[in-house]
């Protein structure tokens, strides 16, 4: 199965500085969570306000699910979750 991304949905954890968002490889669901460093790194001047951080998300969305497929894809076994950092967008 291919891993895919058909819900829209992520939530912003401020006491994670990060944002969660789910994909799915056939029925196991796949959480990952994004660094809020590396919003930062497309976005430097970015307000630490959830709702400007998850409309950042939404526009970088293509970019975010293909370096999420590839850190999916080169995990050497399959983890509980998986953690986006700015080093990992090409």
């Amino acid at each position: 199965m291919a891993l895919n991304f058909p819900n829209l949905s992520r939530s912003y954890d401020a006491a994670g500085s990060r944002i969660r968002f789910w994909g799915h490889d056939g029925a196991i669901e796949v959480s990952f969570f994004l660094e809020l460093s590396a919003l930062l790194r497309f976005f430097p001047e970015m307000p630490n306000v959830e709702s400007r951080i998850l409309t950042a998300f939404d526009a970088m969305r293509d970019r975010i699910i293909e370096a999420a497929g590839r850190l999916y894809y080169s995990a050497r076994r399959r983890r509980a979750f998986y953690v986006l950092a700015a080093g990992d967008f090409s």
